[in-house]
């Protein structure tokens, strides 16, 4: 396990409840406290609500060792890194683990927004690396994006699915492409209500309410505090570098909050924890609400369908697992493609954005002379 900041610590701590030897590496001692610590509290509140034993807890501990040395992963199985989301310093790992694992070791990235063939290619046996995005905190998040590259041997892939399964996860495939699935339908979901809130279409309160209302578990505004100003922009980032959909650009009030350190709740203030709160917009559009952030995420969702990078389970279950959000087609069956369609359409002939246009699997499901019947056979499909 290269790298035991939150996450890195959190999938090790996965890794050894599972029963697997883990060989921890990190820069510094320094670091390697930092993760032992993370580690420590994670199990003692596991024990403390009686999720563990404390000889379970004694058991998984002894599992991991920590090591400043990349030399100690010279005859791991597997090896999973975990550092922040920097493409130099991803690629800098790899081209080491390239030089010190053995040829058959499975390589594997946790990053959720970096391309992960940039990584890949660095360690010059880019057939054994994968992505496992393992969602926050890693060891109560079910989900795992396995993440496979044009270059993934199918081995390696089966084996990355294998590991996924065996740790008690459960595991979606995904290709690489910025987002992944998840983060490609959350993260310009969180820009839209931005934008919403920044544009002085609704107060915060009304954005969050009406999508906590129509079956989130949390608003979008208080998610992006709760996830990261820096880490929505830097996905966001991403996304518009590989799509130039200007409804992937951070919306300006973002990019100007996390210029300022104000990051969400690591730092105390956010979007929402503003020290001058944005005032009431003078024209109340909150009954557009929740359609003007429903509606756009659920054509979003018809496309990946349409272009084949995901089937509708695959997306239901890397959105209700990774986000806890209602499953999307779940809520495009209680809507109705036909309402959605015309709602969208509205959208598009608002705003005039190419990447608004319906979709059009949207548009032959509510074409069809049964669309309930034509989204349950969309659904059945492998």
């Amino acid at each position: 396990m290269i790298g035991l900041g939150t996450m890195g610590a959190g999938i090790a701590e996965v890794l050894a409840a599972a029963g697997r030897t883990v060989i921890g590496v990190d820069a510094d001692q320094a670091a390697l406290d930092r993760g032992r610590t993370i580690v420590e509290t994670s199990t003692g509140r596991a024990l403390e609500r009686d999720k563990i034993t404390a000889d379970q807890r004694t058991a998984l501990t002894e599992r991991i060792s920590y090591h400043t040395d990349f030399a100690a992963v010279a005859d791991a199985e597997v090896v999973i890194e975990a550092v922040s989301e920097n493409l130099e310093l991803k690629r800098s790992i790899f081209t080491r683990l390239g030089e010190v694992a053995r040829p058959e070791t499975l390589l594997a990235t946790n990053t959720s927004s970096l391309p992960i063939t940039d990584i890949a290619v660095a360690s010059g046996r880019a057939d054994r690396v994968v992505g496992v995005h393992f969602f926050n905190p890693a060891p109560v998040q079910r989900l795992v994006e396995v993440v496979k590259t044009v270059l993934t041997a199918p081995s390696a892939q089966t084996q990355a699915l294998e590991l996924v399964n065996d740790l008690g996860k459960t595991p979606i495939l995904c290709g690489d492409r910025a987002g992944f699935v998840v983060n490609a339908l959350l993260v310009p979901y969180l820009n839209r209500a931005a934008r919403l809130y920044q544009d002085g279409c609704a107060t915060a309160a009304q954005i969050d309410e009406a999508m906590v209302a129509a079956g989130n578990p949390m608003g979008p505004l208080a998610l992006i505090d709760l996830v990261g100003l820096d880490v929505t922009v830097s996905a966001l980032d991403r996304m518009y570098s590989e799509t130039r959909d200007r409804r992937h650009a951070p919306v300006a009030l973002l990019a100007a909050l996390v210029s300022a350190g104000r990051l969400g709740r690591k730092t105390g203030q956010g979007i929402l924890l503003q020290a001058e709160p944005r005032p009431a917009p003078l024209i109340d559009r909150s009954a557009e609400l929740p359609d003007a952030l429903l509606l756009p995420y659920l054509n979003d969702v018809c496309r990946m369908v349409e272009i084949g990078y995901a089937t509708p389970e695959v997306i239901d279950t890397g959105m209700s697992l990774g986000c806890r959000m209602p499953r999307p087609f779940d809520v495009l069956a209680d809507l109705g493609p036909a309402a959605v369609l015309a709602g969208q359409q509205q959208i598009f002939a608002a705003t005039a954005e190419p990447g608004d246009r319906p979709a059009l699997l949207l548009e032959r499901l509510a074409a069809a002379p049964d669309p309930a019947a034509a989204l349950t056979e969309l659904r059945a499909m492998a």
